[in-house]
C-alpha cells in the first residue's frame, strides 16, 4: 500500500508535540528517512541522496548526487559530461552534480523503511536532548517518581526522562514502590549504547548537603557553611559546620528552632538515620574531639605523618566513642581525615611506667617501723622520714 508524503506534515507536528521535540529536529529525521525510502524505490543503495520537505505545501524534493564522467558505467551514481553540461554549462569531468527529482509517493516497503529510520532518528534526537537538558543539572536535587523497583536497581521517572538508582546509591532499609514521590540527587549522566543513562542517588552525602541548603537560607548568603560531611545512608550522618559571621551559632542555625530544620531533612531521608551536627575546627585535636561527639574525650595525640590519632576516653565512654559496630569512630574518621585509635584512659594509665607506684605506696604502712632502716630501697612513710631527720639533727647537734 502506497502512502502520500503530504500526510507526513501533520504527522511531523504531532510527533514533535508528543515527544517534546523541536519541529526542525523531527523534520530532519523524516527527511533522512525519506532519503532511505527514495533509494529503495527509485534508486540504488549506494546513491548519495538528499531530501528536502516543505512543511507548508507538503512537497518533497530529492536531490541525487552523481559524478560527472565521460563514459557512464553506473547510471545511479554517474552522469555523462554532455548531460551534465545541459544542467550546468561549466560542468567538468571529475566533478559532482545534484540532479533534482520530485517525489509524490513511495511503495509499501519503502514506507516501512522510512518508518524504521524515523523511529531510530527520533530516539537519537530524544537522547541528545536529554543529554543537553540534564547535563546542566548534574549535582542538583530533582523531584521524581518511582517507576518500578527492578532487582538491585530502582527505575525513576523524572518527567522528560528516566533514570536508575543502583543499590549502592539507595538508603539502607528504605522501601520503594511504583508511584512513590521523592527527591533524588542527579549524580551523573552516562552515555551508553542505548542512550544516556541518568544515575540517581539518595544515599550519597551530597544529597544530605542539598537538603540542608533547602532548609538553611543562611548557607546561600555565606553566613554558615558545611565544612565536612560523612554519611552511612540509613544509619547515621556527621556534619561539620562553621559560621563566617561572629555571634552566629552554626550548630543552632542548622538545627533550627525546636529542631525544625534538621527534622525536615530527617523526614526526607528517614527517621532511622541520625544526624550529628558538630562545629568544625582548624585545630585537628579539637576537630577530632568534636567529631567523636557525644563522647567525652580525655586526650588526643596526633601523628601527622601517618594521619593517625590516638584518642583516650573515660572507660565508661569507650562503647559510646566506638559506637554500634564501630559506626561512630568510623564516621568521625571519615569526617576528620584521620585514622582514629580509641583507648580507655584507664587502659592507657595501666600501661604507663609509673602507674604501679601508687598501690605499692598504699601498702607501705603494713611494714614494721623498725624494719625501715634495714631496707633503704623501700619508700618510707612521711612520719618515719620526719623522725629520722630529727634524730640526725640531734646527733649532729651533740
Amino acid at each position: 500500500m502506497d502512502f502520500d508524503v503530504k500526510q507526513l506534515v501533520t504527522a511531523i507536528k504531532a510527533i514533535a508535540e508528543e515527544k517534546n521535540l523541536p519541529e526542525a529536529t523531527v523534520q530532519e529525521a523524516v527527511e533522512q528517512a525519506l532519503a532511505a525510502a527514495f533509494r529503495r524505490d527509485y534508486g540504488d543503495r549506494e546513491q548519495e541522496v538528499r531530501v528536502t520537505m516543505n512543511l507548508a505545501s507538503g512537497d518533497v524534493d530529492a536531490y541525487v548526487t552523481k559524478e560527472i564522467v565521460d563514459n557512464v558505467e553506473d547510471e545511479f551514481t554517474q552522469i555523462a559530461l554532455k548531460d551534465a553540461q545541459v544542467m550546468r554549462k561549466n560542468a567538468a569531468v571529475g566533478e559532482t552534480i545534484e540532479i533534482h527529482q520530485e517525489v509524490k509517493t513511495f511503495g509499501r516497503v519503502a514506507a516501512q523503511t522510512a518508518k524504521q529510520v524515523v523511529l531510530q532518528r527520533l530516539r537519537e534526537a530524544e537522547r541528545e536532548i536529554v543529554m543537553e537538558e540534564y547535563e546542566d543539572k548534574i549535582g542538583t536535587v530533582i523531584n521524581a517518581t518511582v517507576q518500578r523497583p527492578e532487582g538491585n536497581i530502582v527505575r525513576i521517572d523524572l518527567g522528560k526522562a528516566q533514570g536508575i538508582m543502583p543499590r549502592s546509591e539507595q538508603i539502607q532499609g528504605e522501601r520503594y514502590y511504583p508511584g512513590q514521590r521523592l527527591k533524588v540527587y542527579l549524580k551523573d549522566v552516562e552515555r551508553g549504547f542505548r542512550g544516556p543513562q541518568l544515575i540517581l542517588s539518595r544515599g550519597n552525602r551530597e544529597f544530605v548537603e542539598w537538603l540542608f541548603r533547602g532548609e538553611v537560607p543562611e548557607m546561600e548568603s555565606g553566613a554558615v557553611e558545611i565544612k565536612g560531611l560523612a554519611r552511612e545512608a540509613g544509619v547515621r550522618s556527621k556534619i561539620a559546620v562553621w559560621s563566617n559571621v561572629p555571634g552566629v551559632d552554626p550548630v543552632g542555625t542548622f538545627v533550627g528552632g525546636h529542631g525544625t530544620r534538621v527534622n525536615a531533612v530527617m523526614s526526607e531521608i528517614g527517621e532511622q538515620e541520625k544526624i550529628d551536627i558538630i562545629v568544625f575546627s582548624d585545630n585537628p585535636v579539637e576537630y577530632i574531639m568534636n567529631a567523636l561527639s557525644p563522647t567525652k574525650v580525655t586526650s588526643v595525640k596526633i601523628d601527622e605523618n601517618a594521619k593517625r590519632a590516638h584518642v583516650a576516653v573515660p572507660e565508661d565512654q569507650l562503647s559510646i566513642a566506638i559506637g554500634k559496630g564501630g559506626q561512630n569512630v568510623r564516621l568521625a574518621s571519615k569526617l576528620t581525615g584521620y585514622e582514629l585509635d580509641i583507648e580507655s584512659d584507664g587502659g592507657a594509665s595501666a600501661a604507663a611506667p609509673d602507674a604501679p607506684a601508687a598501690p605499692a605506696a598504699a601498702e607501705a604502712p603494713a611494714a614494721p617501723a623498725a624494719a625501715a632502716p634495714k631496707k633503704p630501697g623501700k619508700i618510707k612513710k612521711k612520719s618515719e622520714l620526719e623522725s629520722s631527720l630529727l634524730e640526725a639533727i640531734e646527733e649532729h647537734g651533740e
